[in-house]
């Protein structure tokens, strides 16, 4: 790709920007960046371990929250690889096919965050609120035995301790929210790379933004089939992801209807110290090439009146 200044002439050839010509230099300028990411990726196993609000479930609650038990479609370590691994393995991919290290950086730093701080938003939230998942009874009385306190009417359970605590993190869905934060960043990312937006009506290019949502989608669909989440907590979930999504892109890339929703802003704040810095060199080889002419002007003027001194002698 060339850099062009204002009268549109080409200044400079930029080469591919790899790993190995501008990885060191990207991961210095944002080792800061990558060092709040450890920290939040610790922040969201600490919270995993921390006990959830013990809300109050009466016996006639208990209509709501007796759904039977079921195995998750989509497992818990099967997230991670939907919302993270796959996203970063289209980001390889274009990076194969483009050499821009400062893409492959700054959208991979750009899903983490955003699967990341949806995690630890997430987790807050549910240990917060603390309510019962539809299929809350059988984790309470495994063996279908109720018990209630005769005072207050709250269940006394008596199922495993870690499978109930995890019965009471309904609210919001962790596996909508992480898929739509890595899944939704994926669509912007892919939108801007191959201008969904620029006004030519190719639905083919909307096929392809809309297909991460849609497993989104149907991962938040298959915790309400599993009777793992109410409809209120998917949808929360979901609408979260997303936003968490929109505003770690828009952090790192342009929106994807502009005319430079293709890359991210680093990468055109490169091209403009480029420019830049070309302009003033080509001031200093003005200045330069002046400066001698000047030199050989005097040096001319000088050898021509010693010519007019020696002819009048």
């Amino acid at each position: 790709m060339r850099g062009e200044n204002t009268d549109g002439r080409r200044e400079v050839q930029l080469g591919p920007h790899t790993i190995q010509t501008h990885g060191v230099r990207l991961a210095r300028n944002h080792l800061h960046d990558w060092v709040v990411l450890i920290l939040l990726a610790a922040v969201v196993i600490a919270l995993h371990f921390a006990p959830p609000f013990s809300r109050f479930v009466g016996k006639d609650m208990m209509t709501y929250v007796s759904y039977p038990v079921k195995q998750s479609t989509v497992p818990a370590w099967g997230v991670p690889i939907i919302s993270i691994v796959c996203p970063v393995i289209i980001f390889l991919s274009v990076y194969i096919a483009r050499r821009d290290v400062y893409d492959l950086h700054h959208a991979t730093l750009g899903v983490l965050y955003s699967v990341l701080i949806t995690a630890v938003v997430t987790t807050v939230v549910k240990n917060a609120v603390g309510r019962p998942r539809p299929d809350f009874f059988w984790r309470c009385f495994p063996d279908g035995k109720q018990l209630y306190d005769q005072v207050t009417g709250d269940v006394i359970c008596h199922g495993e301790k870690s499978f109930l605590k995890d019965g009471r993190k309904s609210f919001p869905s962790g596996h909508t929210s992480w898929s739509f934060a890595g899944l939704g960043f994926l669509s912007l990312y892919l939108s801007g790379k191959i201008k969904v937006f620029d006004r030519q009506g190719h639905v083919a290019k909307l096929c392809i933004m809309i297909l991460p949502l849609l497993i989104a989608s149907l991962v938040g669909i298959s915790r309400i089939d599993d009777y793992r989440h109410h409809w209120e907590d998917v949808f929360a979930g979901g609408l979260l992801g997303f936003i968490m999504a929109m505003l770690c892109y828009l952090h790192f890339f342009p929106p994807p209807y502009h005319h430079q929703g293709w890359g991210p802003y680093a990468y055109f704040h490169m091209l403009e110290e480029l420019q830049v810095a070309n302009s003033h060199n080509a001031e200093s080889q003005q200045s330069v090439c002046g400066h001698h002419v000047e030199l050989s002007r005097q040096h001319n003027s000088r050898t021509s009146r010693n010519d007019l001194e020696a002819g009048r002698v």
